[in-house]
């Protein structure tokens, strides 16, 4: 069992409310105690923010963590919670604080974010930068429904990832729910004739021939995963065109969306084209997940 937290963002809006109670689900679910968090830049004028002098109060004094702790006091079945405060800039505060986590959650666009914006800044310098898996909870996901029994998981065939499959298993495996695994393939592809003259890919092979490829790809890739999880009824689906569009219709009928971060560029986190569309337009919690060689192992 993993004791390691599940920490839970917030900020006093409430989008941050919604995936506080996502993150106690996902908490008692998982066994673990639950670190409720609040990033607030204290500072006493303009000046003192631009100078970064900043005045750090105890926990008790945040009113941000005031009004949580009023909120779920008296409510029987929670986890083992904890509360931390820490002065700065959420975007700068938080990836910082993944190393001793097993997830974050937090919303999708917290306080002070333009209402057209699904992904706020906070969002993606988590995605982008955590040490742990980060969840994304989306402004119209609402607190409680009916679960759909459904984790979605956005596989690339040509480059799979074993954290990412990993996370996808074990929460499928928690919730008792199914895993489909959805991996694209592009059609037709560009490809060079004989001579360097440009075709597609439907003049030399069909499509079937190139989805059959990629299943069989990704079954090998997925082959220890069920091993290990004997439990999880897989469903693979191969589809060509646009990863992201598949993944995003996928996620609305779906618990939870997992996908990759990205591999790194130029020494830094990346998200990836796919990965951000899909924080963009998920319509369920979406998980992004370091990719093995930069991510905190992945427990059961």
């Amino acid at each position: 069992m993993d004791q390691r937290p599940v920490i839970a963002a917030v900020d006093g809006s409430e989008n941050g409310n919604r995936a506080l109670e996502w993150a106690i689900t996902q908490a008692l679910m998982s066994g673990a105690p639950l670190r409720i968090v609040h990033a607030r830049l204290y500072a006493s004028s303009i000046g003192s923010v631009m100078a970064s002098a900043f005045e750090q109060p105890g926990q008790d004094d945040d009113p941000v963590l005031i009004r949580v702790r009023a909120a779920l006091a008296g409510r029987v079945g929670l986890p083992v919670i904890e509360y931390a405060s820490h002065p700065g800039t959420p975007d700068n505060v938080l990836p910082e604080l993944g190393g001793g986590a097993q997830m974050m959650v937090l919303g999708s666009r917290g306080r002070g974010g333009f209402a057209s914006l699904l992904l706020g800044s906070n969002g993606l310098a988590c995605a982008s930068r955590a040490a742990c898996p980060v969840v994304v909870v989306p402004s119209g996901e609402p607190a409680l429904r009916d679960p759909y029994d459904q984790v979605v998981l956005g596989l690339n065939s040509a480059a799979p990832d074993d954290s990412t499959s990993h996370f996808a298993f074990r929460e499928a495996s928690r919730r008792g729910a199914r895993l489909r695994v959805v991996v694209a393939h592009t059609w037709p592809g560009p490809v060079f004739a004989p001579g360097g003259t440009l075709t597609t890919a439907a003049a030399v092979q069909d499509e079937t021939t190139a989805g059959s490829e990629v299943t069989a790809l990704a079954e090998a890739h997925l082959r220890p995963h069920r091993a290990r999880y004997p439990d999880v009824v897989v469903e693979v689906v191969t589809a060509p065109g646009d990863a992201a569009g598949h993944l995003v219709a996928a996620s609305r009928a779906a618990d939870l969306i997992v996908i990759g971060r990205h591999r790194k560029r130029l020494l830094s986190p990346h998200l990836g084209s796919v990965t951000n569309a899909v924080l963009l337009h998920t319509a369920c919690p979406a998980a992004v997940v370091p990719l093995e060689e930069d991510a905190v192992p992945v427990t059961a």
